[in-house]
């Protein structure tokens, strides 16, 4: 049976995983805006990738949802600061039997999706690729495995879930449904809950973050936080979760930075809310003491609010 896929945001992650869902044959449709919108329509999409270079010259684009209409999966490939616009642009594309895609960085968007949708209707998913728009209706992939971690709430063995992933599968990509989603999101959300905020206000590179002890110490300090505030929510981490998020920093490009910093320097829209902001205000739902990040937060958030730094 042919998939119906909405991809909503045709950015770096939905122009990539949608326009390799469609290259292999679904029936993928896209909301898009703007130029991004034009050019699709127009010219079609193009990516250039480190897994093959391809196009789709017939895209279907539109600005408005209601012209897509209910489809098995919607793909929400948005930005967490751009979360809440798309969340009220889903209604007309979900119907009884379709599955909402979360993507997003962070612990957070899942939940903010049920609120709208409904609980059952969204599977919680995280991406790991280096993708970026590089002009209108041009994707440009330069690294990452691309992959899609994603399950059901409950983690049950679904139908859906495997409909899913075979045609990620069968579309050049990586799915991978994990034992326990919930782990996987979180496990992720260590490297950016601490990465990043740290990164931000010593403006450094990788290679320096793992160079200075004491910077070292204060990843780890932030990532205990972190883990406590995760057993808050009910999901335990890995006993070797610390370690494997340190050994992923030390594997990074030395000159590689975290996108959270990149955006603050240049004064652009970030995801701090969702980053360390998501570590505090959890803490504070739970109880859970967040000193670290707490200090973290506030400095980064004081960055933000001055504009573009010079570099």
């Amino acid at each position: 049976m042919t998939l119906r896929i909405a991809v909503l945001g045709a950015g770096g992650v939905g122009g990539y995983f949608g326009g390799r869902l469609a290259e292999a044959g679904y029936d993928v449709r896209f909301v898009a805006r703007g130029e991004q919108l034009a050019a699709l329509r127009r010219d079609g999409l193009v990516v250039e990738s480190v897994a093959g270079d391809f196009s789709v010259g017939s895209v279907v684009a539109t600005d408005d949802p209601a012209e897509i209409g209910e489809v098995d999966y919607v793909l929400l490939g948005v930005k967490t600061w751009q979360l809440g616009e798309a969340i009220k642009s889903l209604q007309p594309l979900v119907g009884p039997g379709t599955a909402v895609v979360t993507t997003q960085n962070g612990v957070e968007a899942p939940r903010e999706v049920a609120d709208a949708v409904g609980q059952d209707a969204v599977l919680p998913g995280a991406v790991e690729i280096i993708a970026f728009l590089d002009g209108p209706g041009r994707v440009r992939h330069i690294g990452g495995p691309a992959k899609l971690t994603f399950g059901e709430w409950d983690n049950r063995v679904s139908e859906r879930v495997e409909r899913l992933r075979d045609a990620l599968q069968a579309s050049k990509l990586t799915a991978v449904v994990p034992a326990d989603v919930w782990v996987a999101l979180w496990s992720k959300f260590l490297a950016l809950g601490s990465f990043g905020a740290v990164a931000t206000l010593a403006d450094a590179p990788f290679g320096v973050l793992r160079g200075r002890p004491g910077l070292r110490q204060l990843i780890v300090d932030s990532m205990n936080e972190i883990k406590q505030v995760a057993k808050a929510t009910g999901v335990e981490l890995p006993a070797d979760a610390l370690d494997n998020t340190l050994a992923f920093l030390d594997s990074l490009p030395e000159a590689g930075t975290t996108s959270l910093q990149r955006d603050i320097k240049a004064g652009k829209p970030s995801e701090l809310e969702a980053w360390t902001g998501a570590v505090v205000r959890l803490g504070r739902q739970t109880g859970t003491p967040t000193p670290v990040n707490t200090i973290l937060y506030e400095l980064a958030s004081a960055r933000s609010q001055a504009g573009p730094q010079a570099n």
